[in-house]
């Protein structure tokens, strides 16, 4: 099982000293511990030294940049949840943030209480896909010519290995434990996330997006279908 708040570690990446000095503040406040990176290249030195539970990433940062550490993070197969931050509301930053392996963002200037709500749910996420790793321990989900194995967390297109982040991997889960039932947006949200994000995040689509991208890499045929206005469902055409 996962720390707690009382007991998990947070890193927090961010170059301006005030933000990060009250983040830190605030943070401990609320029971976590906190470590302080002002740089790309620093953050990554003390993630390889000692892995943080949660790391709180700005995309602006000198050296190598927010986008860069997270993808280098996923790149060495660590699954801690990231939250990117952003000091601006595009959809392009957003999405970049997601596509580089983050699990969630927020947009400055931000509320505190809204960052620590945030955390809790990430780590309470985490939490759970702890708990359904250990009970799904060897079990191979199937439809059609796609499987997942929850084993060694690979999925399979017929013959053709597919690698999958941590959260391509919790939303394959979902639709392959409910083939042709279509699934609302609110519920893959509450499933995969934890917690509902606000109406107009895109978070969903570019993970369908990614999946689609790779469950069709060799030209098989569209499992995961857009039902409009309802949600999504795995079920050939």
């Amino acid at each position: 099982m996962g720390a707690t708040s009382e007991q998990a570690q947070v890193l927090i990446v961010e170059d301006d000293r005030a933000i990060a000095s009250a983040v830190r503040r605030g943070l401990a406040f609320e029971g976590y511990r906190v470590t302080v990176a002002e740089s790309g290249g620093q953050a990554l030195d003390l993630a390889r030294d000692n892995m943080p539970d949660l790391v709180v990433l700005d995309i602006m940062i000198p050296g190598i940049d927010g986008l860069e550490v997270c993808r280098r993070l996923r790149a060495a197969g660590e699954d801690v949840p990231i939250l990117m931050l952003t000091a601006r509301d595009e959809v392009a930053d957003r999405v970049a943030g997601l596509d580089a392996g983050a699990d969630d963002y927020l947009v400055k200037p931000f509320a505190f209480e809204e960052l620590v709500a945030r955390i809790r749910a990430l780590l309470r996420r985490r939490d759970r896909r702890e708990e359904e790793s250990l009970a799904l321990n060897g079990e191979i989900l199937r439809y059609d010519d796609l499987s997942l194995d929850t084993t060694t967390r690979f999925g399979h297109r017929g013959a053709r290995r597919i690698d999958l982040t941590t959260r391509e991997f919790d939303l394959l889960m979902l639709f392959l434990r409910h083939p042709n039932q279509v699934l609302p947006r609110d519920v893959i949200m509450e499933r995969v996330w934890g917690y509902d994000f606000p109406g107009e995040s895109n978070v969903l689509e570019v993970y369908v997006k990614n999946l689609r991208r790779l469950l069709e890499a060799d030209g098989e045929s569209r499992l995961l279908q857009t039902v409009r206005g309802a949600g999504y469902v795995l079920r050939r055409d």
